[in-house]
């Protein structure tokens, strides 16, 4: 698996891209906000002769799904979610409207995702690893060949999700973590969706939040 990471948008969200030795790539969480965080993933996409075939969404906030138009008016592609995250990117202008940002377009969603189902992007698989807790339908994608999983924003390096936004339950997200995450090899790399890479035994360790 090759990994891009854009570190995008005003809250600093991680997008992240991913393919396979023949080029067939995922975007997870796309975020692009700006004219110039667009153009620089196009070119990315261009440069590198990639074949985007999906988009995933850890969930849906809006620093999430920013990018989720350019995506499906130059690719065709919509978001897949969980099912439980639809109301909260239904909601996402409204969201916008309290941090004072502008409205913005979105495209429909795609097809729900399960909470054990398995994606093949090309020759890669993310078996889907329920985590909701920071937000209702929350998700993480955990590659097992690579060792690697994106915790979208359950778990960061030192931290973990906020709780207080619509959907958020702080003892729902402990569990979550301590089920599906904590039970991954420790060794596992994580790509969250802010901030710096971690691992899953350095979290059980040093994270202060357990």
């Amino acid at each position: 698996m090759q990994i891009k990471c854009f570190t995008v948008n005003p809250f600093y969200e991680n997008t992240y891209l991913i393919w396979d030795k023949h080029g067939v790539a995922a975007v997870i969480d796309p975020g692009f906000y700006s004219k110039a965080e667009w153009t620089s993933f196009a070119s990315f996409i261009s440069d590198h002769q990639l074949i985007l075939s999906d988009v995933i969404l850890t969930h849906a906030h809006l620093d999430h799904i920013f990018g989720c138009e350019e995506i499906y008016r130059n690719f065709g592609l919509r978001p897949r979610m969980h099912a439980d995250e639809i109301s909260i990117y239904h909601g996402a202008n409204q969201v916008a409207a309290m941090y004072g940002l502008d409205r913005f377009e979105y495209p429909p969603a795609g097809d729900v995702l399960s909470n054990t189902e398995i994606l093949n992007i090309g020759l890669l698989q993310l078996k889907i690893l329920y985590t909701p807790g920071h937000s209702p339908g929350g998700i993480s994608l955990y590659n097992e060949a690579a060792g690697l999983v994106f915790s979208g924003d359950a778990i960061f390096e030192g931290s973990i999700g906020r709780t207080d936004l619509p959907g958020g339950n702080m003892e729902i997200l402990i569990s979550s973590i301590r089920s599906q995450l904590f039970t991954l090899p420790p060794e596992t790399t994580v790509y969250s969706g802010h901030g710096g890479v971690t691992a899953i035994g350095q979290e059980i360790l040093t994270n202060p939040f357990f």
